[in-house]
């Protein structure tokens, strides 16, 4: 083997490890975060838990990408321990559908149909539509299948690359001495998980191994061990992103090198132990790519299928590793559940960001019926919660700005990309809502401290532009959650209705005030309440039309108002509106 042999084994291997990157980037967005959300609505079934763990994994062809997700899930408190174990063991199985794709190149048949399902037969033609897609094509969808073509089309050329390259080494005894010592099966896994570790990849590792195998150098002896430490060395990712993590992403990261040590350790004397009586000859028979994928598929189920019982013991390990000190207070409940391990995976990153700006919304409609309800009968108690929930939409809007920024220097599909800028619009609104309901509240407070009532017949018509008030919220956070763009028309006529009650009620003040039927200082205060309700009105009308605008790419507020108030349809919905909150 020469230098420039050398040089083409590097080139192949960077091109394979490429290849898988880009590949896996694309299946990740064409899942568009579905693969999130299946592993975020698990139940506790274990086997369940495992088939999705494996479904996932083969979808997005990284065991690392899932057992990382999970890391994350049971850190943001999503996941619960428990389910992890689950799903960590079925993305050890999912991982090994790689290593199949893989010893497809071992295929050697003069049949021409048999020779198409060859990965250099078909890869250049994947190859070819890959670049069509992503050149010509306008869909975001077709341009990252384009991209999942692409990668594979690399990935395979570097597998080919890399398999010409070592072809001769065949015919070096150095290499095949090398090979011997990896026999040794404590050896063997050593250099498996050391390769493995270094790559952070057991995909890849087992892909090399396989590129090998065109030596005929490799015995099943020497890549038993190997393929064992493979899987041992792919828990350093998990490991690695359980860094800094709470203690039971760190025990889910533990889970998962629990499962893989105990696994390899139980196969290893049963395997080992046996052949010693039977001596299974097949080890000292040259390694094909096919026979790697068989001993990598059969060591993970056999792996699943004896600790899947005895998951709740791996938990207690997991937990008596990562033990919690008596001096220790508990951990507090996370807030904002979002996890910068989720930025490498932007479909998924969004998926969270969706899921916490809809929590923040449900905070800050939380903190204004209950700051509502005050006026019917204040607590301290209930004016305490309103105070506590707009500190908690503070939290997540300075959680979810700073996570969608920097989500935003990402890769993303169109739809994400344009989520995020609603998401990033619309949180600012929904904590200034927040803001306003800490607002009542301190005006229900001041009533209640001074005893102050309003007339009969201002409490009747409060209560009307209440109502609008909380059915305009309902109707915008409706709208913000379900992106409904025909829901969305509705706000902003109830918007103007809300503006035209609150000019009505101060009017209506106002020939009170000069009959003597109320004070100065209840004016104060009527006022300071119908204009946060009509400041909460605005609010509700950027959400609907920065949902509306969204479908546009643009975000001009006051150039849509212009044309929706100028339209004669938009005064016909104003009054059909008007005659739902009629004044007593």
């Amino acid at each position: 083997m020469d230098f420039f042999s050398i040089l083409t084994l590097i080139g192949g291997l960077a091109l394979f490890l490429y290849g898988m990157h880009v590949m896996g980037d694309g299946l990740s967005k064409v899942s568009g975060g579905k693969m999130e959300q299946i592993l975020e609505n698990l139940t506790s079934n274990p086997l369940k838990a495992v088939g999705l763990g494996a479904l996932v994994t083969a979808v997005i062809q990284s065991s690392s990408a899932t057992t990382v997700m999970v890391v994350g899930f049971v850190n943001s408190g999503i996941m619960k321990l428990s389910q992890a174990v689950g799903v960590i063991m079925g993305a050890n199985i999912g991982t090994t559908v790689t290593s199949w794709i893989l010893s497809l190149s071992g295929i050697e048949s003069d049949n021409f149909f048999i020779q198409l399902f060859k990965p250099t037969s078909f890869s250049p033609v994947l190859a070819i539509v890959g670049v069509a897609f992503l050149l010509f094509a306008k869909s975001e969808k077709k341009k990252d299948i384009g991209t999942i073509f692409l990668g594979f089309a690399v990935l395979m050329f570097g597998m080919e690359s890399m398999s010409g390259a070592v072809k001769p080494l065949a015919d070096v005894p150095e290499f095949t001495g090398i090979l011997t010592a990896f026999s040794n099966p404590l050896l063997g896994m050593l250099a498996g998980a050391l390769l493995t570790a270094v790559i952070q990849s057991s995909s890849a590792s087992v892909g090399i191994l396989q590129a090998l195998c065109v030596t005929g150098a490799v015995s099943y002896g020497v890549a038993l061990p190997i393929i064992l430490g493979q899987n041992i060395g792919t828990c350093v990712t998990a490991l690695l992103s359980s860094i800094g993590a709470k203690k039971n992403a760190k025990r889910a990261a533990m889970v998962h090198l629990y499962f893989n040590l105990i696994g390899t350790a139980v196969f290893m004397v049963l395997f080992y132990g046996m052949n010693l009586f039977f001596h299974f000859t097949f080890l000292d028979h040259a390694a094909n790519a096919a026979g790697i994928a068989v001993m990598h598929s059969a060591f993970n189920v056999f792996a699943t299928a004896l600790l899947l019982p005895f998951a709740k013991v791996l938990e207690k390990l997991a937990c008596l590793t990562i033990r919690d000190k008596d001096t220790d207070q508990k951990e507090e409940e996370e807030v904002v559940q979002l996890d910068m391990r989720f930025l490498d995976q932007p479909a998924f990153a969004m998926e969270q960001s969706r899921g916490a700006a809809r929590k923040m919304a449900e905070i800050s409609k939380t903190a204004l019926f209950t700051a509502l309800s005050l006026f019917q009968g204040f607590t301290e108690e209930k004016a305490a919660a309103v105070e506590l929930e707009e500190q908690k939409a503070d939290a997540y809007e300075d959680a979810l700005g700073t996570y969608l920024v920097k989500l935003g220097q990402k890769d993303m599909n169109a739809k994400d990309s344009t989520d995020l800028s609603v998401i990033l619009h619309c949180i600012g609104d929904f904590e200034r809502i927040s803001d306003h309901a800490v607002n009542l509240m301190e005006s229900a407070r001041e009533m209640h401290e001074k005893q102050m009532h309003f007339s009969p017949k201002a409490e009747e018509e409060l209560k009307v532009i209440s109502r609008a008030v909380t059915d305009i919220v309902n109707l915008s956070y409706q709208v913000f959650s379900e992106e409904n763009r025909e829901l969305a028309r509705a706000v902003e006529p109830l918007e103007q209705v809300i503006d035209d009650l609150n000019q009505e009620l101060k009017t209506r003040h106002v020939r009170r005030l000069r009959e003597g039927k109320c004070t100065i200082e209840q004016g104060f205060v009527l006022s300071d309440i119908t204009t946060d309700m009509e400041r909460i009105a605005d609010h509700c009308s950027n959400i609907a039309v920065c949902i509306l605008q969204a479908a546009r790419d643009s975000f001009d507020t006051h150039s849509y108002l212009q044309k929706v108030e100028d339209s004669g349809e938009f005064e016909r919905m104003i009054k059909e509106t008007k005659m739902q909150y009629l004044l007593p």
